[in-house]
């Protein structure tokens, strides 16, 4: 459940952030830009609660 969690809020903050970035620069929104924004997140935020942060919490 976690892991879809971590999905959902990874689409949406990567769509906002890519929403407001587009429209700033007066670009059209780019789709599957923000879906690989939110894919590489998504993954950055996998490794390091499960492998980076919990290797260092049971010091």
């Amino acid at each position: 459940m976690r892991y879809l969690m971590t999905i959902i809020w990874a689409v949406l903050i990567s769509s906002t952030l890519s929403y407001v970035l587009s429209s700033m620069a007066g670009e059209p929104f780019p789709v599957t830009d923000t879906l690989v924004l939110s894919a590489i997140v998504s993954i950055v935020i996998f490794v390091l609660g499960d492998g980076v942060l919990k290797v260092n919490s049971e010091n």
